[in-house]
């Protein structure tokens, strides 16, 4: 790989750049593998079956983007032009194997065979709760669409048979029609193997429309970027953002928000609206299913919310 130089990119790997206000990195081997085998009381167990939503509509007016939350990261939007997905993910497992690792707790909010025609997918980083491949090979055989990527990742997605790739090192941009897509940066890191470490990068995405103004955050920490996402890009009208996966707080803190964090985070980015995302799909970490929305909900923050999966909702992009 050969890029320009960089503050985040050391001519191997890519980096998190040494910000005063960046939470240290704690997760040592030693430390995760502990807390892994001391993670049995925390299971979430079977939960009940969730409220069945109306379909999302077939059409929205433009200044409006409908927003289905399927679960974890993965949304589907239609604006008024195109209709997109963000880091698909719709197999029972976050693995590398089907029959192990980390098992939904619900179905998703949409079936892959349900959804309709997708022109655009956004794909953040490379976690396997982020970039599921037999989903992408799905879409890919299923669509024509064209797939947003963070630097380096192109490499898999071709691979899963996209023919159109664009790999964006953060603050590159590409055009779809009249919307102007921009990699953001985010406070997380890379990895699929154990010698694969950082290889590639992880982003999220600014949608600069002429009726609005979307972001879909991807993975984060916090940090001070979410200030410099809104001097750079300005405000968005509607923010997507994670608020789950935060617990302990030692280890999750480096890579992954808290509601509180994410309470900043939009108060930072000056959105108008937030969505909440990352939580009540897949038991990544100790805090209880419920316990990320409850926490959200706490903080009083105005114009942040949550969708149940399955849910769709129509905002308006234009103030």
């Amino acid at each position: 790989m050969s890029r320009l130089p960089s503050d985040h990119f050391d001519g191997k790997r890519f980096f998190n750049p040494a910000l005063d206000d960046t939470p240290p990195d704690r997760r040592s081997l030693g430390k995760v593998l502990r807390w892994q085998m001391g993670r049995g009381q925390v299971a979430w167990g079977p939960q009940p079956a969730l409220p069945r939503y109306p379909a999302p509509p077939t059409s929205v007016l433009p200044g409006s983007a409908a927003i289905t939350f399927i679960g974890h990261a993965s949304f589907l939007i239609r604006f008024a032009d195109f209709t997109m997905l963000t880091d698909p993910v719709f197999s029972e497992r976050c693995s590398p194997v089907s029959w192990a690792g980390p098992r939904r707790a619900h179905p998703p909010g949409l079936a892959l065979a349900d959804l309709p025609p997708i022109d655009l997918v956004l794909v953040s980083h490379n976690h396997y709760d982020h970039m599921d491949l037999p989903s992408l090979r799905w879409l890919a055989a299923n669509n024509s669409g064209r797939v947003v990527t963070s630097a380096g990742n192109d490499v898999r997605l071709r691979a899963a048979g996209f023919a159109t790739v664009d790999a964006l090192d953060w603050w590159e941009a590409v055009e779809f029609g009249p919307t102007r897509i921009t990699a953001t940066p985010a406070r997380h890191f890379a990895r699929r193997g154990l010698f694969d470490g950082n290889a590639t990068l992880w982003s999220g995405f600014s949608l600069q429309r002429p009726d609005g103004h979307l972001l879909f955050a991807g993975d984060s920490a916090t940090g001070p970027h979410w200030r410099v996402i809104q001097e750079r890009l300005g405000p968005p009208d509607l923010a997507l953002l994670p608020i789950g996966a935060y617990e302990p707080r030692w280890l999750m803190a480096a890579v992954h928000m808290n509601p509180e964090e994410a309470a900043l985070a939009h108060r930072d980015l000056g959105a108008r609206q937030s969505v909440g995302m990352h939580f009540g799909t897949f038991q990544l970490t100790d805090e209880p299913i419920s316990a990320p929305v409850r926490a959200l909900n706490a903080t009083g923050v105005e114009g942040f919310t949550t969708l149940g999966i399955g849910e769709t909702r129509v905002f308006s992009l234009r103030p």
